[in-house]
């Protein structure tokens, strides 16, 4: 390398390189639960062996969430297309419509797993993602989520945390 193609190199690191890296975020849990949300399902409806995998439907009947900033009522409309991809694990493929107590509504989709221990237990995971054209509720738009799922009777029930 010329002095020329130094002096760039150094100029373009100092630039770019190291702004970006002394700047990063720190990705952090928010300790305040966004909502928890009970959704009640329906008779699955089994589809069967396919080349994907096992696939069953959960269809939502109805439901609630209640948090500290947001609550109201899960619409019946949505559903989980769950693949089973081995005898222990699904994938979730989840689409619902939430409607708040002012009326405002709010689509969610999220995949996710369950994945069965031998011992029992289970590991049940989202990712929720918003989409609304409410004003008072359009922070949820930008909002990265996880929800830790609990297997419940005549249903699912989920804690909904955001990521700061």
């Amino acid at each position: 390398m010329n002095k020329i193609e130094v002096v760039f190199f150094i100029l373009f690191f100092s630039i770019f390189v190291i702004p970006f890296t002394a700047s990063s975020q720190k990705l952090e849990l928010e300790h305040e639960l966004l909502f928890e949300m009970t959704a009640l399902l329906d008779e699955p409806i089994e589809i069967g062996d396919s080349p994907m995998g096992k696939r069953t439907i959960y269809p939502v009947s109805g439901g609630t969430f209640n948090g500290p900033e947001i609550k109201g009522k899960v619409l019946p409309n949505g559903g989980d297309w769950v693949i089973m991809i081995d005898s222990l694990t699904e994938k979730l493929d989840v689409r619902a419509v939430l409607e708040t107590n002012e009326g405002e509504k709010i689509y969610t989709h999220y995949g996710g797993f369950i994945h069965w221990n031998t011992d029992g237990s289970y590991y049940f995971r989202t990712n929720p993602v918003f989409e609304t054209s409410s004003k008072k509720y359009g922070w949820l738009n930008y909002t990265i989520a996880v929800g830790v799922g609990e297997l419940i009777e005549g249903g699912v029930r989920y804690k909904v945390y955001k990521i700061k």
